[in-house]
């Protein structure tokens, strides 16, 4: 079939479409001159800013990184049998630093935990508790860290006497259904439940716990508690 050959009539309303849509973006933009500057202005004021921050940024991250660093140094070689109290003191004084002087930075958020294992330590559980309960908000959604530090905090609980507020930080990690820790959780849940005088519900817990983890290091005491 022969192809049908374009009239020059459609060919120049084709042009003088393309024309008219070319001359009315041309009309629109010289119309808006002013707010497409300011646009581009506030475009470009965004992106200083943006850099500005992110270079910010990038300095507190090194400069808390550097002196978490240099706190969890000075713990390291204080911790174990023969720990000097006044090494222990100073890395706690460095991790509170980081805390204070770079609180924008990620280490900060890590030297929370930090500061509040060495208040647990010095057996001043409610500073503990309450350093445990500000990290447990910056990292709320991130499981794993979250079930650390609901251990944690049963811990500081158990130690002041408060096995109930104890019980239910173990109790809401063994409610995920995938959860790394669950294996120490159900054990020192357990334990607990019998400090708590609730016998059955410490059988109960030792009983599925046997069932469930089979090549657990706990497996020898629990069957013992039996």
């Amino acid at each position: 079939m022969a192809k049908k050959k374009t009239s020059r009539k459609e060919l120049l309303k084709g042009t003088d479409e393309f024309l008219t849509l070319s001359g009315r973006a041309v009309n629109f933009y010289a119309a808006h001159t002013n707010v497409f500057k300011y646009v581009g202005l506030a475009i470009a004021v965004i992106a200083v800013v943006y850099l500005g921050v992110n270079t910010y940024m990038r300095y507190v991250n090194k400069k808390g990184q550097n002196a978490y660093n240099s706190a969890y140094d000075t713990l390291s070689k204080n911790m174990g049998p023969g720990a000097d109290a006044e090494g222990v003191k100073k890395s706690e004084e460095l991790f509170d630093k980081v805390i204070d002087d770079y609180g924008l930075s990620k280490a900060a958020r890590l030297a929370l935990p930090q500061v509040a294992y060495l208040k647990f330590a010095d057996k001043k559980y409610d500073e503990a508790i309450a350093l445990y309960k500000e990290f447990s908000k910056k990292i709320s959604g991130e499981g794993d860290f979250d079930s650390l530090t609901k251990l944690a905090l049963a811990a500081c609980y158990e130690a002041k006497g408060d096995n109930k507020t104890a019980i239910q930080h173990l109790n809401a990690i063994l409610d995920r259904p995938a959860d790394p820790f669950k294996e120490t959780a159900m054990y020192s849940l357990a334990r607990l439940y019998r400090l708590d005088n609730q016998p059955e519900k410490a059988k109960e817990i030792l009983k599925e716990f046997v069932e469930k983890y089979k090549t657990s290091p706990f497996l020898r005491m629990a069957k013992a508690r039996l």
